[in-house]
């Protein structure tokens, strides 16, 4: 038994895949994945790193405004679709499952002609164009918050909340010293997700001399973005550790965080709930992002900070204030949890193993 995961262009999709991953493995790990994504995102070496096939088809993008872009990727759709073709003649999955991104929709509307089950999951407040697109031919719709249920056919759709993958460490100390940050202290962690913020960057930047010398910073900026100037601050800051990118650190990142400061998208902000940590949230504006923090803001959840009017100072004060709190800390943590509470294994296996034997 083979399953399909497709997602990419942004790690937003592919974190709660992964999870679906961990969850359905540990549980039958003679099962098969393969996982379909884009050339260039920034998913295929996180994925290759689970040891996942990973195949990369074209994909165009259905812009919801004129532009010439729309002309050249409808032929990059046609591509994606008869790629998709013999992918699935080829590779022959029980399941596709997908949590949105625009390399899905190709692969799921050709599976229509193979009789391939299909599960799409929502995860953001606001239902994206590519969803759109997949529902009607999926088998199984779920969503991560108990509202958008409505969005959505109600005899396929279901409430689980969202997959959040296992980012527990066994050992603090040690994470610490593998990130190469001292035994004690408080530490931020800032990022901007799979490919980095340019505006989270500049508010760390500017946040870092208004902090205590002995507080640790651990930034992950980005591979896609310029890194010259952190490069520099970290060796003014001998407790500021700059980082590209991460794949298993991450769990080393988040545990040893006593603070968090990152964008505003599901997956992070579900793996942020799922271990209960203290956030501030950047949100790119004018995207569903900034929906998804009004949402979370509104139910006291996190501290939400806005990239066109918001200072690197403003951020200073805010995390001084945290750090020196740590009722607040637990509280939001708290509230976060509560909020978004992940989707349970036995509930994922269940779907899964209802849908293969459905086909």
């Amino acid at each position: 038994m083979k399953i399909m995961f497709s997602g990419g262009a942004t790690l937003g999709p592919v974190v709660p895949l992964l999870a679906i991953y961990e969850i359905y493995k540990k549980q039958y790990p003679e099962a098969e994945f393969v996982w379909v994504g884009t050339k260039k995102g920034p998913e295929r070496e996180l994925v290759e790193r689970y040891k996942i096939p990973f195949f990369a088809i074209s994909c165009g993008k259905l812009r919801r405004y004129f532009s010439f872009l729309n002309f050249i990727d409808v032929f990059k759709f046609a591509i994606g679709y008869l790629q998709s073709l013999v992918l699935l003649w080829q590779e022959r999955p029980g399941l596709l499952i997908t949590a949105g991104g625009f390399v899905s929709v190709p692969l799921h509307w050709a599976s229509v002609l193979l009789g391939i089950p299909k599960w799409v999951h929502q995860q953001d407040v606001q239902v994206g164009l590519a969803n759109k697109l997949m529902v009607r031919s999926a088998n199984k719709i779920t969503v991560a918050l108990r509202d958008d249920i409505r969005f959505f056919p109600e005899q396929k759709t279901e409430w689980i909340g969202n997959p959040a993958r296992d980012l527990a460490v066994k050992n603090i100390a040690d994470a610490r010293s593998r990130l190469g940050l001292p035994p004690a202290g408080p530490v931020i962690f800032a990022l901007g997700g799979g490919t980095g913020s340019n505006k989270i960057n500049k508010l760390v930047l500017e946040a870092l001399p208004s902090w205590p010398r002995e507080w640790s910073v651990v930034h992950l900026v980005g591979r896609e973005r310029p890194s010259e100037l952190q490069m520099r601050a970290s060796g003014a800051f001998a407790n500021y550790h700059v980082y590209q990118f991460f794949t298993e650190e991450m769990k080393d990142a988040y545990a040893v965080a006593d603070v968090v400061i990152a964008r505003a998208g599901f997956s992070t902000v579900t793996e942020l709930a799922s271990l209960g940590k203290a956030a501030i949230l950047v949100p790119i504006f004018g995207t569903h992002q900034e929906i998804n923090a009004k949402m979370l803001a509104d139910n006291k959840a996190v501290i939400v900070l806005y990239e066109k009017t918001d200072t690197g100072l403003k951020l200073a004060h805010i995390v001084r204030d945290l750090i020196e709190n740590p009722d607040i800390r637990q509280y939001l943590g708290n509230r976060l949890r509560t909020v978004l509470p992940p989707a349970k294994p036995e509930k994922v296996i269940e779907i899964i193993n209802t849908l293969i034997l459905s086909k």
